[in-house]
Order: structure tokens, then C-alpha cells, then sequence
């Protein structure tokens, strides 16, 4: 058996030398490409409040109520976001948009502020956004809106008095209020289909997760003391959670693989220039490729950037990467993912577009735990090991400027993850690895570092016991 190890570990070996690496081009302190920078027009002041887009060409983005006597605008685009321009503006004492979805090219729905005789909550386009009509009664406004058809939508609305869950089934020309609670009215709806569904009032403050499994007659606590900003799922079973505000000891995303009946967390990067790591929006391009906004990174002397999450394993593994862009945004708020290569993730008044799913490096949060020069580059074993599910790999730079690599293979020489890839400077720092979504077995985990002309490789053993 040793003797059999041994040959294998040595093919993997010479596989690598053999195929060798690209050198990293997302450095510690610098930032990824494959993103280029959108801008909104002048809206006097006004941010957006939603965006939308239908396909990679065509997109809507809304602006919220700031104060009494205000202007409103819908916006759209035709070219992927490169040009934006107003379709709809509303004037009057009350107005704003929270929310913005189009089924198709012309028919969308706008829910946001009441007002008499002007925009009623929810309205409706059938010309693309350029006109609307109020198709709804009730003095509501609705913070959210989930639309299963241009016939079925449902409303969020946290007021406390008139608020709760309001679900039109004839294309607003009716609505009925099937939930009211008080201060534990939501501004989230969620509906997976036309029967379960989630919502919640995303604050501290009144924090429980209702689901309904009959279209919302019905509404039952399914996560009490908890809340989320945005909620996804793949099927009827698989769905996460996120919210940007995360309790002590707890996780910005969660998962569940039985409709929400349990919830088990995911670990996102951490350490090093990630100041707090969270999601507050998702954007899906199927139950494997998720990508998450809502943290920023920190560059010293005041400034932040905005942080791009990507898992391509349902989650098991976050990596992140920070778009390299002229202005740059402290943080985004919108994110959007039509294919597995076209996205968009915005600020409110600017954003980011990429035709290529990003920078082609993605890379884990690294935490240097020491910045003393080690005398000789290091890479330690392994603690635990063996190991379930996680293991924490410590390794030493002795040079003050070095391209650092470290991956992890299979037993068969296969790449299946990649902890660093980045720049830094002397010292020791250590990272978490996590087996989620791998069998039991042994695995093998590399360290290159590139420092000039000089190369230093070194190679473990880990073992996986599930």
C-alpha cells in the first residue's frame, strides 16, 4: 500500500511540473479584471432602488421615495447597461419604486409608495416601461413583490396597521390580504412556485421566517429568531438564505436540502482584506454557480471596494474577487446573472458588467497570523488530520514580495480547489479548507511560491473520514 502511494503521489507530482501554473493576476491590495465599469445618468441626486434584467441586453432600474414632492424613475437599457436612460418619471407627494420585474420585453410590474389618484403601490407596463397604470386599491406600500405570472403576484408590506402579505390571482384588478401581524409584517416575499414560499421582515428587531405551502392561505413560522434579505431555491427541497448583518456565531448564508425545515450554515472567505463577510443579494445561474454581494475590502487609508462572491459546488466553497474598475465602488448592493458568463452587480448609482463570469482567479480569504520573516519557506501539515468536514493548512513566505499559490487535488491528480492565489508579503498565514461536497479519501494540497527566479514547491497528504 505505501509502495503504491508513493508511485502515485509521484506521478501527481510530475504531472504538475509538467503542466505548470499561469501566474496569479489577482494580487493582495490590487484587483481582478474581466469586469468593466457601467454609470447611470444624472438623477439629481437619486439612487436606485432595484435592478432587473430580462436578458443580457435589456434592463430596468427604479428609484426609491426619499422625501415629500419628489421625482421617481423608472430607467432602462437596451445594450447590457453600457447606456441608461428614463423612461418614467413620476412626480408628486409621495413617490418611489422599491421593486421592479418585467415577464417579458413589454409587460413589467413597479411596486413602491402609495399615493391617491397617482401610483397606487403597484402599477403595471405593457409598453416596456414607458408608461404605467395603477391596477391595485388598498392604501398600502408594498416594500416587495413576487410574481408567478402576469394573473398571480404577491405583495410585501411591513406596515404595521394596513401591512402584511396581499396576493392578487386576475392581474390586480382585486387583492386579498392573506396575512397580517403587526410589527412582524414583512418587506420579503419569496415565492418558489405557485404554492411554497417564503417571507419575513428582514430587521433584527422582529426577526421570524414564515413559509406557506397553499399559495399563502396559509403562513407558518418556519425560522423563528431569524431573517433574510434574499432567499433562493433550485427546487422544492434546496434553497439559501443570506442577510448582511450577521448575529455573533452565526453565518451571512445558510443552506437547506429539505425545504426549509433545516438550515446548515456556509463559510464565506475571511481575513486579510475582507472586513466582514456577507451577502445581502444573490444571483443564481443554476443550483451549482451562485454569485453573492454585499462586503467590502479594505485598502488602508480609508478606502473600500466591493466584493464579487462565487461558489460553482452549491456553496461548499466561497471564493472572492474584487473588479478592478477607474471609480472605485465601496460596495454593491444588486446583483444580477442572466448565463453562466453575463452579469451585472450594482452600487445605487453605479456598477460592473462582465461577458466572461469575471476574472478568471477567484481566491479564498487568507489570514496572516504572523509577520515575523520566517527563515525558510514552509508548508505544515495539516490540523486536524484526518479531518470532517474542515482542516485549517499554515504555511511560511520568507520573501517580502511573492506570488503564492496553494491547491488541493484528488487521488487521481485532479485540481478541485484552489485556497490562494495571490500576492503577499513575508510572514505565516493559514487557511480553511473544507471537504462539503467531497467523498472520504486522501487528498493532496500544494504550496508554489514564486518570488523572481525562484520556485519553491512543496506537497502534503491529507485524509478525508466521513
Amino acid at each position: 500500500m505505501k509502495k503504491l502511494l508513493k508511485i502515485t503521489f509521484t506521478l501527481i507530482f510530475t504531472t504538475i511540473i509538467v503542466l505548470g501554473f499561469a501566474m496569479p493576476n489577482l494580487l493582495t491590495g490590487s484587483a481582478a479584471g474581466g469586469w468593466y465599469q457601467q454609470f447611470l445618468p444624472n438623477l439629481n441626486g437619486r439612487t436606485i432602488s432595484d435592478i432587473f434584467f430580462l436578458d443580457s441586453l435589456t434592463g430596468w432600474a427604479v428609484t426609491p421615495y426619499r422625501f415629500q414632492n419628489d421625482t421617481a424613475y423608472v430607467l432602462k437599457t437596451t445594450n447590457s447597461g453600457d447606456t441608461w436612460f428614463i423612461v418614467n418619471s413620476r412626480i408628486g407627494q409621495f413617490v418611489g419604486h422599491n421593486k421592479v420585474k418585467f415577464l417579458n420585453s413589454l409587460t413589467g410590474f413597479v411596486c413602491g409608495v402609495y399615493q391617491t389618484n397617482n401610483f397606487e403601490g403597484l402599477s403595471k407596463s405593457i409598453d416596456g416601461g414607458s408608461n404605467w397604470v395603477s391596477i391595485d386599491v388598498p392604501n398600502v406600500t408594498y416594500n416587495d413583490l413576487s410574481i408567478y405570472n402576469e394573473d398571480t403576484i404577491w405583495l410585501a408590506a411591513n406596515e404595521s396597521l394596513v401591512g402584511g402579505v396581499y396576493r392578487t390571482t386576475n392581474g390586480g384588478a382585486t387583492l386579498e390580504q392573506q396575512f397580517s401581524g403587526g410589527n412582524q409584517n414583512p418587506n420579503r416575499i419569496y415565492m418558489y412556485n405557485a404554492r411554497i414560499g417564503f417571507m419575513c421582515n428582514s430587521s433584527a428587531a422582529s426577526p421570524n421566517i414564515y413559509k406557506t405551502t397553499n399559495s399563502g392561505v396559509n403562513w407558518n413560522v418556519n425560522l423563528p429568531g431569524e431573517y433574510f434579505f434574499d432567499i433562493h431555491f433550485t427546487d422544492s427541497l434546496t434553497g439559501w438564505k443570506c442577510m448582511p448583518g450577521v448575529i455573533a456565531g452565526d453565518s451571512s448564508v445558510k443552506k437547506t436540502t429539505n425545504g426549509g425545515v433545516n438550515w446548515f450554515k456556509q463559510t464565506l472567505p475571511s481575513g486579510g482584506i475582507i472586513t466582514a463577510p456577507a451577502i445581502g443579494k444573490f444571483a443564481f445561474v443554476n443550483a451549482d454557480t451562485i454569485y453573492g454581494v454585499g462586503s467590502a475590502a479594505f485598502y488602508g487609508g480609508g478606502q473600500f471596494r466591493g466584493i464579487i462572491f462565487r461558489t460553482i459546488n452549491g456553496g461548499n466553497n466561497w471564493l472572492f474577487q474584487v473588479p478592478d474598475t477607474t471609480i472605485h465602488i465601496s460596495s454593491y448592493s444588486y446583483a444580477q446573472f442572466v448565463n453562466g458568463k453575463t452579469g451585472w452587480a450594482y452600487s445605487q448609482t453605479s456598477g460592473v458588467h462582465t461577458i466572461n463570469g469575471g476574472d478568471t482567479n477567484w481566491v479564498l480569504g487568507v489570514t496572516q497570523i504572523s509577520s515575523e520573516i520566517p527563515k525558510a519557506y514552509r508548508l505544515y501539515q495539516n490540523y486536524p488530520n484526518p479531518f470532517n468536514p474542515k482542516t485549517n493548512i499554515k504555511y511560511s513566505v520568507k520573501s517580502q514580495t511573492s506570488n503564492v499559490k496553494l491547491i488541493v487535488f484528488d487521488i487521481l491528480g485532479k485540481q478541485i480547489a484552489e485556497l490562494v492565489n495571490q500576492k503577499q508579503t513575508a510572514g505565516t498565514y493559514e487557511v480553511d479548507f473544507s471537504g462539503n461536497g467531497y467523498s472520504s479519501g486522501i487528498y493532496f494540497y500544494q504550496l508554489i511560491v514564486t518570488n523572481g527566479m525562484e520556485v519553491f514547491r512543496q506537497t502534503k497528504k491529507m485524509i478525508l473520514i466521513k
